[in-house]
Order: structure tokens, then sequence, then C-alpha cells
């Protein structure tokens, strides 16, 4: 079984404003004192206003509900001892006038030095799946192989509408705003594991990166594991939903290494096909039409997203996950991704009705849960 892991970010916000307080470091502090969290699995984030926290390595996607739900509860009952709540969103909601402090570490303070207009309107989580690979240079053809459906994964992971107040017409905001870092965006096509690493060490000769942890392509190598990390999707309001896409990851990166083993081609879209397809999906997450993979024709995404299905299908076979996975995904399409139920929830409730929604899911309660 290819053994994975998930990280996932999320934003401490006020109980009724709704707005993003900076409290991480009382909140890890309070996270650290509960048994049900292991050491170092809530980490600090770029703004105070930020918490991330990692599984395990698992092996099946049960492993990784379970974790996912343990730390999201944990780490919200630390927040409410510290007076906010935990919000798995893109993108804040709301957002408060003046600049958000940075969190007290050398890597983060250097950040801000570089691009400090960028730092502090990074109000935005998302969520990462590394998946095992049996060395770089397999790495590497499956990055190759899987760029084609990373607008896919984006698409049903949309979580992003709201920034500021305002609707922004988008599924995913945090694509656009995360978008205007460096080396960002869409990996290009590789040679091999050789040829990765010679680029990626112009890109530091060049001045573009300090260090290579500050790739952020949508997808890379790992340079702390020996995974590929996928970083395409928004942070997921409900925790089923970031283990199908955990899911879908590893059967991705399950098909890529045995079609690469057997020799079969790659999927051929061009560079521009591909990066007007991670806008699309960015525009309109599942409620519009998607860019397809096979043929870079428009589809719609319900059509795109069966095709994913298809593709993956031998691999969520292999690892029992078919059922699962299947159900999650027609659960996903019937009551909209994360954007539309912000959407929904906003328009039907106001601004406390939302925040309440986004946290309740969050924690996996009950609305009726998050007026206490």
């Amino acid at each position: 079984m290819i053994t994975l892991g998930v990280e996932e970010e999320y934003l401490l916000v006020d109980h009724d404003s709704g707005l993003p307080v900076p409290r991480s470091p009382a909140v890890r502090a309070a996270a650290g004192l509960q048994a049900a969290l292991d050491d170092d699995e809530v980490q600090p984030e770029l703004l105070q206003v930020q918490v991330e926290v990692a599984t395990p390595v698992c092996e099946t996607l049960d492993e990784i509900g379970g974790h996912l739900l343990r730390l999201r509860h944990a780490v919200a009952e630390a927040a409410e001892q510290c007076g906010c709540r935990l919000a798995a969103v893109g993108t804040a909601p709301f957002a408060p006038d003046g600049p958000i402090p940075v969190t007290d570490k050398e890597r983060y303070r250097s950040l801000h030095v570089d691009a400090a207009r960028l730092v502090d309107e990074a109000l935005m989580s998302g969520m990462h799946v590394h998946v095992a690979i049996p060395d770089r240079g397999a790495g590497v053809a499956v990055l190759n192989r899987i760029r084609p459906w990373l607008s896919v994964l984006l698409a049903m992971s949309a979580n992003s509408p709201l920034w500021h107040g305002d609707d922004t017409g988008f599924a995913s905001w945090r694509t656009l705003v995360f978008g205007r870092w460096p080396v960002t965006g869409m990996p290009p096509r590789f040679r091999d594991a050789n040829d990765y690493d010679r680029r990626l060490d112009g890109l530091t000769r060049a001045g573009a990166l300090a260090d290579r942890g500050r790739v952020y392509w949508s997808a890379r190598l790992s340079e702390r594991f020996p995974t590929v990390e996928v970083r395409a999707m928004d942070v997921q309001l409900r925790a089923d939903d970031a283990v199908l896409l955990a899911g879908l990851v590893r059967a991705l990166v399950a098909t890529a290494l045995r079609e690469h083993a057997d020799g079969r081609p790659e999927l051929a879209l061009a560079p521009e096909l591909l990066d007007a397809a991670v806008w699309q999906a960015a525009r309109h997450g599942l409620s519009g039409t998607l860019i397809a993979p096979e043929d870079g024709r428009p589809r719609p995404a319900t059509e795109v997203v069966a095709a994913l299905l298809a593709h993956v299908g031998p691999e969520l076979d292999r690892a029992g996950d078919t059922r699962r996975v299947n159900s999650l995904a027609g659960r996903l399409l019937r009551e909209g991704t994360g954007a539309e139920l912000q959407r929904r929830a906003l328009a039907a409730a106001g601004r406390p009705g939302l925040t309440r929604m986004i946290t309740a899911h969050t924690a996996g309660l009950s609305l009726d849960e998050t007026h206490a």
C-alpha cells in the first residue's frame, strides 16, 4: 500500500464577527496540553491568525479521516479555550483593516521583508497531500503525468469565494491570490530528476528562491520526505471532502507510477492550456465547464470528474477505496463545494450564519453546537 499524509492550514476567527484573530501562539500552547495531540502535530504558519496540522504517515483513508477529525476536534477545542474558533476556508471571508502580525520566526520575518504586501494579504489556507514515491526519478515521472489533472482537483476543492467581505466571483480566490508569489502555479515538465534539480538550482542562483522550500508549484517533490506533494487544493470545510481528495491524489500518483512503468504515453496538453484549465477551475469550481485533461476541450464539470474517477479507477480498486471515494464524490457533486456552501450560508443567514456554518463544519459539529 502506498502511504500518504495530509497537511491542513486553518484560520483562527472571532466567534461573532468572523474576523481573523492573532492567537496562534496561545492556541498552539493550549493544544500542546491535550492528550489527543502528539508533539509537533500542530505548527505555526506565516501569520499569527493561522495554524497548521499534519497527520502521521497513513496507509488507509480510514486512518486519514480518523486523524483529521482528531486533529480538528482537538485544535478547535484549544481555539475555544482561547476565545476564538477554527475556520477551514481557503481565504478569510472577512479581514481587519490593518496588517496582521507575522509569526515570530526568522523564515517568516524574512518573507515579510521580501514581500511585505503579499505577506499582509496571505489570509489563505491550503491542503497538501504527500504520497510516497520510490525515488526522485519516479517522482518526476509522477509530476509530469499528473499535471493535466491538477485543475480538476482544484475545481473539486474550491473553498474560497469571499475576500474582504465581498464575493469575488471565483470559487477559489485563494488560487489567484497565491499566484502572485514567485514560482507558483503549474509545474513545468521535466526530463528527469537531474533536470528538476538543475532548474531549481537555477531559480535559486537567480534570486527567485531563497531556498528550495519556497517552490510553491501546485505539485512538487518534497525536500524533507520521499514524497510527491500535491498543493493545488484549498483547505476543505468538511473532513470527509479532505479524505476524498487525499484518496484521489494517492490514486493519481499510483496510476502515474504504473503508467510510467508500463511505458504508456503521457497526456500532452500545451502549457497555456494547463494554465487556462487552472484559471477555469478557480473561476467556476464544479458549477460550470472545465477543460478536459484528455483533449483540452470544455466539458461539464460532472463529466470531467467522472473522467478522473475512471482514470484512477483501477488504483482505487486495488486500494479498496472505490466505494468510499465514489460516494464522497457523489455527495460533493450533489451538495456543492465549500465555495457554494459559503455563498448559500451568507445569503441565507448573513455574516453570523456564515461564520457558524464554517466553524461547525470545520470542527465536525452541528450548527446548534456552535451557539454555545
